[in-house]
């Protein structure tokens, strides 16, 4: 990735501080199979949440009685993910600095959020924190484009959204640094929202949250638009909003 690219790339992964608040409440949670996927089923790990952001995944790893560390780089997602979560740590870093100990955690995960990370450096820090035999865990949930409203939502904000979740390169990516085995799993999760909650959603992603106000505004009513005239959604007070959910186990060689 060039430089230009780079800093563009980290504008957007600092815009989230503004909208912390409503990421916390709208952004969907992970399956606890995916996350038993990524961590098992036996003694409980100590675990590193990079780009935890409010603790979605911190949460549910923390549920399944693993200890959690969360490290973001935003003061203001983590303030939010303390105010549900106050038993877990906290401390401001990235991927590239980890402010953790050598050889300190047995995983290091990240929900929604390695495609942020530059991966060689990342890569390095990943090996110094972890432990021999530890495990990195990249987990995404993506909006299910076979149902047809979501579909057609995925339609109305390609121009803006084009590259902003991540794809297997970006696993194939880490698994080369890394010189890991990769093992993959499937899950799904359904948010059961109203259409306004879906809009507010989507003001959410880093795409919207670097827009000036009267374009953010322009964008989310060509939502709010859809959404009204949709037949699948025009009239409903609820609507079932459906996630792919793609989990990717890396055990470093």
């Amino acid at each position: 990735m060039t430089t230009p690219d780079r800093c563009a790339l980290q504008a957007r992964a600092r815009s989230f501080g503004g909208v912390a608040g409503s990421y916390a409440a709208l952004r969907p949670t992970y399956p606890a199979d995916a996350v038993q996927f990524l961590l098992g089923r036996g003694a409980a790990l100590d675990v590193l949440d990079l780009g935890a952001g409010t603790g979605p995944l911190t949460e549910v790893a923390a549920g399944l009685g693993h200890r959690v560390r969360a490290v973001d780089p935003s003061p203001e997602m983590l303030a939010e993910l303390a105010a549900r979560l106050p038993a877990v740590v906290t401390e401001v870093g990235t991927a590239e600095q980890l402010p953790v100990e050598d050889a300190s955690v047995d995983a290091v995960v990240a929900g929604q959020a390695a495609h942020w990370f530059d991966p060689a450096p990342a890569a390095r820090e990943l090996r110094r924190v972890l432990r021999p035999g530890g495990l990195v865990g990249l987990v995404w949930n993506t909006r299910d484009e076979r149902v047809p409203w979501v579909a057609a939502l995925g339609e109305r904000i390609a121009d803006e959204a084009r590259g902003h979740e991540a794809d297997r390169a970006v696993v194939e990516r880490f698994a080369a640094e890394l010189a890991a085995d990769v093992e993959v799993a499937e899950s799904a999760v359904v948010q059961r929202v109203s259409p306004e909650d879906v809009v507010a959603g989507i003001g959410t992603r880093s795409y919207v949250a670097v827009m000036d106000g009267a374009r953010r505004a322009e964008f989310l009513a060509g939502v709010r638009e859809l959404l009204a005239d949709h037949p699948d959604t025009r009239g409903r007070a609820e609507l079932e909003l459906p996630y792919r959910t793609h989990a990717y186990r890396l055990s470093p060689r």
